[in-house]
């Protein structure tokens, strides 16, 4: 069972074949994939190649399966619940909603617009950029599937646990006008649509999203190549291993500025942990990218007003924070 668990994280998810095809046709071409120029050229071909292949794989099964939960059916499953298993369902949904937070806010503003509690639009949109199904695969075909689950349950932790503060600080009124007088109740028809419908609906986002996304994937494997073959060990060691305390909200603060999704992001971890940086720091930097981008908090602002923003913020941040240093205490359970 341990060998077939290691064959699909290796071959199918990591796609360890893919590498060999790629080091075979540097060789060809008289590369010498031994020096720091090959090494990072294959880095970033294979990476690009692995991450493309991922992703338009995930974008077409994830699209697929969120033909079935319109805005007016997702309104309807999360109405049937209360309290926390409200919250529960919100960031379960946010893992088969779109890649990255600037494209889950209109779902959050249609879902507040719809009157669904505070907490629960909040849960949804913590979860949603952070823990779907696409960063799942491919922080396992990265870095194996203890890391894999243990990111994806911490992170709808934080959206749960995000989500039901908020809603206990009964911070309604700080929605903005456009919400709050957002007409209630009204129900749009669905109209049920075919396997073929579905099909076309889901290879239309495979080209939507990965145009939006690609240039993202190149900046980020980019990054990654650079800092895996060019930065030396001791200078990550020194910012983000073990001997700084402080590691872990640095790289939450760090990430923050940045605007990527999960596909851009992850080349750049996994650089940083061969390089020495800690695993909770790492995944601290990647949650603070694809949570908490500055585009998105300025898209959000359109919605929400300071106060909330602020609330959210903070939460989101301290909630990152707190896994990044629960995953280096207990890093040696993930080795």
């Amino acid at each position: 069972m341990i060998e077939v668990v290691k064959f699909i994280q290796s071959q199918v998810f990591g796609m360890a074949w893919l590498n060999d095809i790629v080091v075979k046709l540097l060789i060809s071409f008289g590369v010498d994939i031994h020096t720091k120029f090959g090494v990072s050229l294959q880095f970033f071909i294979y990476d690009v190649l692995k991450i493309t292949i991922l992703l338009c794989t995930l974008i077409f099964i994830i699209s697929y399966i969120q033909s079935y939960f319109p805005p007016e059916r997702s309104k309807r499953i999360l109405g049937r619940f209360n309290g926390i298993g409200a919250n529960i369902m919100a960031a379960l949904l946010g893992t088969v909603t779109p890649f990255c937070s600037c494209s889950s806010i209109p779902l959050f503003i249609g879902f507040s617009s719809a009157g669904l509690p505070l907490g629960v639009t909040f849960s949804f949109l913590i979860s949603s950029p952070m823990v779907d199904l696409g960063s799942l695969v491919l922080l396992v075909s990265i870095f194996g599937f203890k890391i894999g689950l243990a990111y994806v349950f911490l992170g709808l932790v934080i959206a749960v646990v995000g989500g039901t503060l908020i809603e206990k600080l009964n911070l309604e009124n700080e929605l903005e006008d456009f919400i709050l007088n957002a007409p209630k109740g009204i129900e749009i028809k669905e109209r049920e649509i075919s396997s073929r419908e579905r099909v076309n609906f889901a290879k239309g986002q495979v080209v939507e999203t990965f145009s939006k996304v690609f240039i993202y994937i190149l900046v980020g494997v980019g990054i990654g190549a650079f800092i895996h073959n060019w930065i030396p060990q001791s200078f990550i060691t020194r910012i983000l291993g073990q001997d700084n305390s402080f590691g872990v909200v640095l790289a939450t603060l760090v990430g923050i500025p940045m605007y990527a999704d999960i596909f851009g992001t992850i080349p750049i971890a996994e650089a940083l942990l061969s390089k020495g940086a800690m695993l909770g720091t790492v995944l601290s930097f990647m949650m603070g990218v694809t949570t908490l981008s500055l585009p998105s908090i300025i898209m959000l602002r359109r919605a929400i007003k300071p106060k909330l923003l602020t609330v959210f913020v903070a939460i989101s941040t301290i909630g990152i924070v707190l896994v990044g240093y629960l995953f280096n205490l207990f890093y040696y359970l993930f080795v």
